[in-house]
């Protein structure tokens, strides 16, 4: 049986995409494979679709981090023939042949079953950046909310909007930070209250203390940004970090942490726990749904090229939704 798949190919040097038509044999060994219906893009994805030997080291390769389908087969009595189900994170589209394809197969420790409350093609538009803006919301609720407006940065992104319409659906006053003037029309239909330029975070401050004005934050970005809104952030409260296209360093003194208790939280999604991430797709279903309808584009394969380069150059906005087989 034949099916078709994104392939990111070498050839001296250089990184060449196309649809190919491969064989399921070529599929890696695995307890469950899944019929994709639904995909979506990420910044992981389009570094992996160009190349990155940071993210995915052989080549010829199926991008695609995120998956959602019907099962077709299991070796794995936690999955039937017939079930949805759900894949984000661990090593597909890393080194494991990804979502960019009609059929993947898979470890059974991979796949979450479809939460009730939500459709496959819902669940692709969260994917990933769902799951990793749930976890910084999350955290921040256990660590507990101050007083004060929460920011978002890289707001026009795909963790940050969902970040900002989970926050309001938490009746948060939300500031979006987002260098992207057109994008602030559809964050406020999302909920963002009032908005930042990206200029207002990008310049270093000497200074080990800011006046405190966040009650919390959630960083996409991390670099000088993610330094501002440490100190920035009031007595006791926190910021969620899970990015780094501003930077990956960090210049700070200790006198945030030491002098107003702030708290600076690492999320990681892509090795997040099994019973964690049925928690938090739960909740995506239930109490955190959101409509995100304002902020999905929505591709078959063939139409990935330009978003892959619009990602990388940091002129995407909103989720974009890829189609593989549809429900």
């Amino acid at each position: 049986m034949n099916y078709r798949a994104l392939r990111v190919e070498e050839q001296n040097g250089a990184f060449f995409r196309s649809v190919k038509e491969l064989s399921l044999d070529q599929l890696p060994a695995g307890d469950v494979c899944i019929q994709v219906a639904y995909s979506s893009l990420n910044y992981k994805d389009a570094l992996s679709a160009t190349g990155n030997k940071g993210v995915s080291k052989t080549f010829p390769h199926t991008p695609g981090i995120d998956a959602a389908g019907i099962v077709t087969e299991s070796a794995d009595q936690r999955f039937s023939v017939g079930d949805a189900v759900i894949v984000t994170g661990y090593d597909l589209g890393m080194n494991t042949p990804g979502g960019y394809a009609e059929y993947i197969r898979v470890p059974a420790d991979w796949p979450l079953l479809l939460p009730q409350g939500l459709s496959l093609r819902e669940t692709m538009i969260l994917g990933t950046a769902g799951l990793t803006a749930a976890l910084g919301v999350a955290a921040l609720e256990q660590q507990g909310f101050q007083d004060g407006p929460v920011l978002v940065t890289g707001a026009s992104g795909g963790v940050g909007s969902i970040a900002v319409a989970l926050l309001a659906s938490l009746n948060k006053d939300v500031v979006a930070a987002t260098g992207k003037i057109e994008a602030q029309p559809w964050l406020k239909k999302l909920g963002a209250s009032r908005f930042l330029g990206r200029e207002d975070l990008n310049q270093a401050q000497k200074l080990p203390l800011l006046k405190g004005q966040f009650g919390g934050a959630i960083d996409t970005v991390g670099g000088i940004p993610l330094e501002n809104i440490i100190k920035q952030l009031k007595p006791h409260a926190s910021v969620a970090a899970c990015g780094l296209v501003a930077g990956a360093e960090l210049n700070l003194t200790v006198f945030p942490f030491i002098l107003r208790g702030v708290n600076l939280l690492g999320i990681d999604s892509q090795n997040c726990l099994m019973d964690r991430r049925q928690a938090l797709w739960q909740k995506l279903a239930t109490e955190w749904k959101v409509d995100l309808s304002p902020m999905v584009t929505e591709v078959g394969l063939e139409e990935l090229e330009p978003h892959i380069h619009n990602i990388l150059q940091g002129q995407s906005s909103g989720r974009v939704l890829v189609r593989i087989g549809g429900e």
